[in-house]
C-alpha cells in the first residue's frame, strides 16, 4: 500500500465531450500540481488523462470523466510516496503522511471544483447540463 492515497469524484453538469478542453489543458496541470511533475501514460482525451508523478512524490495519478446521465463524473486518484525520508518516530511519521494526504486531498479538491466551475459555466442549477444534446 501506499503511503499517499486520494480518490475523489465529482459530478460536473457539462456534456463529457467538453471534458478534455479543461482536463488536457497542460498549462492547468503546472497551476493544479506546481511542485509535480507529470509525464503523460494515456491521454483518453474527454475520458481524462493517467500520469506518472515526480516530485517531492512518486507515484501514479489520474483523472477519469465517467459519463453519466447528461454530465459526467469526474474521478481523481493519486498513489504516491513520498521521496524525503520520513521520520524514525512512528508518531511523527504517521503525523507527516496524515498531512501530505490531507494537502494532496485539498489539491485535488480544488483541481475538481476549477474544472466543474469551468466546464458548467454560468448554468444554473436544475436546468440542462452545459453542452448537453437534448432530445
Amino acid at each position: 500500500m501506499t503511503s499517499i492515497q486520494v480518490a475523489d469524484e465529482i459530478f460536473v453538469a457539462a456534456a463529457q465531450s467538453l471534458a478534455g478542453g479543461v482536463i488536457g489543458d497542460r498549462a492547468r496541470w503546472r497551476q493544479w500540481w506546481p511542485d509535480l511533475r507529470l509525464t503523460v501514460v494515456e491521454d483518453r482525451e474527454n475520458q481524462g488523462v493517467r500520469w506518472t508523478v515526480t516530485g517531492p512524490i512518486e507515484g501514479t495519478m489520474e483523472i477519469w470523466c465517467e459519463e453519466c446521465m447528461d454530465g459526467f463524473i469526474l474521478h481523481y486518484y493519486l498513489h504516491a510516496e513520498p521521496v524525503a525520508p520520513l521520520p524514525d518516530d512512528p508518531r511523527t511519521r504517521m503525523d507527516e503522511v496524515a498531512e501530505m494526504n490531507r494537502l494532496r486531498r485539498i489539491a485535488g479538491k480544488d483541481m475538481s471544483f476549477e474544472a466543474k466551475w469551468l466546464l458548467e459555466g454560468e448554468r444554473e442549477a436544475g436546468s440542462p447540463a452545459t453542452g448537453a444534446v437534448n432530445g
